[in-house]
């Protein structure tokens, strides 16, 4: 069911379905809860499913200039009060992934567990940030152009001509987002946290999920960082990219559903 909140003056965008444990669904950057449409349809036939579009993507409005992690893990807190939910286990895609790690920062009471899916702890160094901020450039100058070239990268060399269609319509659909709402993300980003110490603290399981040829987020990174949280496990996807929930569905979507439901009544 859609439905809508206001945060700051800011309309949000949501959906809720299903019935059981919460699951909250957070997408990636320039992506919107659509993206989880398959994988929430499976989830709510056990699960209570929340999708978000987060601030400027989707229906969502943009906030501000700069849509920090913690302001967006705001608006997913938002979210959950609104809808009753007092425990959930959060999935982040990507961005989302950094997101569900700023909600565990100021949250984690109401967490069960977090799967970073195609994510990671560390902030962006130096290199990152300069490269966020060209990147900002490029948007102010053409969006579409930008959107058309970045799509079909988070994809592996293959799977960029296997999954075409899909390409397609996340292209066709980043297309609608505002200048202001991507910009706002990369700042956002940009200027983020470092989660690596949080890794070591938190109480919750984490799931990593990651590809081997992600050319955003490298295995190498990962791999220093499962061994950090408490409880951890992991799922690393041979020729696979950034978008797993994609070139590998069945194999992603099974072992999400699993860690939802080893974890469900985490305490």
């Amino acid at each position: 069911m859609n439905k809508q909140l206001t945060f700051k003056g800011a309309s949000i965008n949501y959906d809720a379905t299903g019935s059981g444990s919460a699951v909250v669904l957070l997408h990636g950057f320039l992506e919107n809860l659509t993206m989880w449409d398959d994988l929430s349809k499976r989830l709510s036939e056990t699960s209570r499913v929340i999708t978000i579009d987060l601030p400027g993507f989707g229906l969502s409005d943009v906030i501000s200039i700069n849509h920090s992690m913690s302001t967006m893990a705001e608006v997913v807190n938002e979210v959950v009060e609104k809808e009753g939910i007092s425990k959930c286990t959060i999935v982040g895609h990507s961005m989302g992934g950094y997101v569900s790690l700023a909600f565990a920062e100021l949250f984690e009471k109401k967490l069960n567990g977090i799967v970073l899916f195609h994510s990671q702890a560390g902030a962006d160094d130096d290199e990152a940030k300069i490269n966020r901020n060209r990147t900002i450039k490029i948007v102010e100058n053409n969006h579409a152009k930008f959107i058309r070239s970045f799509i079909p990268s988070l994809f592996t060399e293959e799977n960029a001509v296997k999954f075409s269609s899909e390409i397609k319509r996340i292209i066709d659909s980043s297309l609608h987002t505002k200048n202001e709402g991507i910009i706002a993300a990369l700042a956002g980003m940009r200027d983020r946290n470092d989660y690596l110490d949080l890794l070591t603290q938190l109480k919750i399981p984490v799931f990593f999920i990651a590809g081997k040829k992600d050319s955003r987020i490298p295995l190498e990174k990962i791999n220093q960082q499962i061994l950090l949280p408490g409880i951890s496990e992991a799922l690393i996807l041979d020729n696979v990219g950034h978008m797993g929930f994609i070139e590998a569905k069945e194999l992603t979507f099974n072992a999400i559903a699993g860690f939802i439901s080893r974890y469900s009544t985490y305490v």
